[in-house]
């Protein structure tokens, strides 16, 4: 029976304990020999990764809590595991994120742990590793080395390093060889042609961020082991390249947006430099974390690829004939890490009805299987979202990518008369993507007749580097504009309620959820969560180093533009938010510090807007604990609950402060 009920009150299965159980996604996967590994969230746990291995009898962790398979290199961290099958049997390299050494252990040894590889350092935030290589007749793994020189988030230098295997770096800093010279800011892990002659990596440095203009760095290597005579093979200001990976035949692969798209290119050394499938669409993706992969070469010559416009898809390139073989199969988002064994290829996808899985490709036969983390529905798939994929008008014409999902419950209706609410989701980077993928934290409130528009606004990746630059120098406007543009065409075209509508987001989205609190009239209330509130101070020294200069190119160099980082700035505009607001807030956050914060809040003081700020101890930037992911949840609905006029059951209530 269908009950008929006011949007925002209808009852759900899907609660915040649940859609916080399910928070997160697998990462990073690997093969160890034949095995299949990767790193999977467990927010139940304190939020910890679990490294997981596939075997013959199933899933099983490789390390017990507290072990958490995590590295904090340039805050995002990156690839944090890498593994190699020997005759006694698998060894493993992985960085702990609780001091960040890098270990190694010996799984199927009896009585084995974990061993440090390592030292500790006094200096600043120490040291800390990522993207390892392992290589056993090296006795070595290559890796990135971030090692802070001061106690300043600026004060870090990052070399392309050489780790011993047997331990003797454990107590001893000089024993980790340095590899690269040090001359770039920001360097990827090394990777050595299947020869051994030489290495790649890809390097940038400040004000540019990965998808501005990098370098593809080659070196020869020396029968010593140390790299020399480096160069750029290719790269600069305006071209990103994102990865770059050796062919088994020794030639030399790598993504780059050249053209305005990021494609593969094959650097020949007979024709020089060769697209290996010239598309207007995207064969990579922005570089937030060292050691992403987008492609990975197969021993038969083929590449798998992860591409697409919007979604994206996994393909089988023949770099020969520029064609492209999808895999069959109901998954509309791949993750940027896979990995390849023989005609065996792993990546990590989802789709509208099911959560990322990692998923394993025959290339063979063309088959593809779940094979980790599998979607198993924890309540009947009738709840979920019936996301809609649009195209809205912007100002000036230009075109604005949204997902919507209208409110949807199995078991109730509402008033013919009434028009439901809706919340509109900013993602966070600004340089990022809201994916069409199963998320219970939308259908927590789709399911109870709040609908949720995500916008992939001007600035967001998937669409090619023009639309992406729309935000350049624009951050604040742009993005403020495309998500004004879509809450309205909601409203203008019936869909929602034109008084009940919401903002949120976190990080730079966070940034976007205040900025139109306080330049806009469109929405009734607003949940910001680990925002950037301060230009000013954010861009001169109150953020780590990776992003310390971001808004060179986000709003302008701040020596030219002061005036901007001032006018932009919500805690320079307290006074023009009259709308309700909740600030959700990681005190251990070094990216959005909860300095600015706390600061904004002393701006609001005195001016009576309902409002609730909650900090979170031993959170950092986004939240990994189940019972924090509870909190924001409900705390959120609570807003919306009174904000809206809505009775959602079973909900605490949020205490505004005015």
């Amino acid at each position: 029976m269908v009950r008929t009920l006011p949007y925002g009150a209808w009852t759900s299965p899907i609660d915040a304990a649940l859609a916080a159980s399910h928070d997160g996604r697998p990462e990073y996967v690997g093969f160890v020999g034949d095995e299949v590994w990767w790193t999977e969230p467990r927010p139940t746990e304190g939020g910890r990764r679990a490294l997981v291995r596939r075997t013959g009898e199933g899933e099983r962790s490789v390390l017990p809590a507290p072990w958490n398979v995590r590295s904090r290199v340039i805050e995002y961290g990156g690839q944090p595991w890498a593994g190699a099958a020997r005759p006694d049997g698998p060894l493993v390299v992985f960085v702990d994120f609780a001091d960040q050494r890098l270990y190694a252990y010996e799984p199927d040894t009896p009585g084995a742990a974990p061993r440090p590889l390592t030292p500790l350092s006094p200096v600043g935030d120490g040291l800390r590793w990522a993207d390892p290589q392992i290589h056993l007749d090296r006795g070595e793994v290559w890796c990135v080395l971030e090692e802070f020189t001061g106690s300043g988030p600026s004060e870090v230098r990052r070399v392309v390093a050489a780790v011993p295997l047997d331990g003797s770096a454990a107590d001893e800093r000089s024993a980790v060889r340095e590899l690269s010279d040090g001359r770039h800011r920001f360097v990827t892990g090394a990777r050595l042609s299947p020869d051994g002659r030489r290495a790649a990596w890809v390097a940038w440095d400040h004000p540019r961020m990965p998808w501005d203009g990098t370098e593809l760095i080659l070196a020869d290597v020396g029968a010593d082991g140390l790299l020399r005579q480096a160069w750029t093979l290719a790269g600069g200001e305006d071209e990103s390249i994102v990865q770059a990976e050796w062919a088994p035949d020794g030639t030399l692969l790598f993504a780059s947006d050249r053209s305005g798209w990021w494609n593969l290119y094959r650097a020949d050394p007979h024709r020089g430099t060769v697209a290996l499938c010239p598309r207007d669409e995207e064969f990579a993706g922005p570089l937030w974390k060292i050691g992403q992969r987008w492609f990975t070469p197969l021993a038969s010559g083929l590449i798998a690829v992860v591409h697409g416009i919007g979604a994206t898809g996994l393909g089988i390139l023949d770099p020969e004939s520029s064609e492209v073989v999808d895999t069959a199969g109901p998954w509309t988002e791949w993750a940027p890490t896979l990995a390849a064994h023989g005609s065996r290829v792993v990546g990590v996808a989802a789709s509208p009805r099911s959560a990322y899985e990692v998923v394993e490709l025959d290339t063979a036969t063309g088959h593809a299987r779940v094979i980790g983390a599998e979607h198993d529905d924890p309540v009947d798939p009738s709840y979920y979202p019936e996301p809609q994929i649009r195209t809205f008008a912007g100002p000036a014409g230009r075109e604005i990518h949204a997902h919507i999902y209208p409110p949807h419950n199995p078991g109730h209706r509402a008033p013919d008369a009434e028009l439901p609410p809706y919340v509109v989701w900013a993602h966070g980077g600004p340089t990022g993507h809201a994916p069409l993928v199963l998320d219970l934290e939308i259908a927590y409130f789709t399911s109870r007749g709040i609908g949720v528009a995500e916008v992939n606004y001007g600035g967001s990746t998937g669409y090619g580097r023009a639309y992406r630059d729309r935000l350049r120098e624009q951050w604040g406007v742009v993005d403020v504009e495309d998500c004004a543009a879509v809450a309205l065409a909601l409203a203008d075209e019936g869909t929602a309620d034109r008084a009940r509508l919401a903002i949120r987001g976190g990080s730079a989205g966070g940034w976007t959820a205040a900025a139109s609190l306080a330049t806009t009239d469109v929405y009734a209330c607003g949940t910001v969560q680990y925002p950037i509130l301060d230009l000013t101070s954010w861009g001169t020294g109150e953020t780590h180093d990776f992003e310390s200069q971001y808004l060179h190119s986000l709003v302008g160099p701040i020596d030219e533009v002061p005036g901007r980082y001032r006018e932009r700035s919500p805690i320079e505009h307290a006074e023009r938010i009259t709308a309700p607001f909740l600030l959700l807030q990681g005190l251990d956050d070094v990216i959005c510090p909860p300095a600015q914060c706390e600061r904004f809040l002393a701006k609001m003081a005195g001016r009576r807007v309902p409002h609730a700020y909650i900090a979170f101890e031993g959170e950092s930037h986004g939240f990994r604990r189940a019972d924090t992911v509870i909190r924001c949840l409900e705390s959120e609905l609570s807003l919306y609950a009174q904000t809206f006029g809505i009775t959602p059951p079973g909900i605490p209530t949020l205490e505004l402060s005015k």
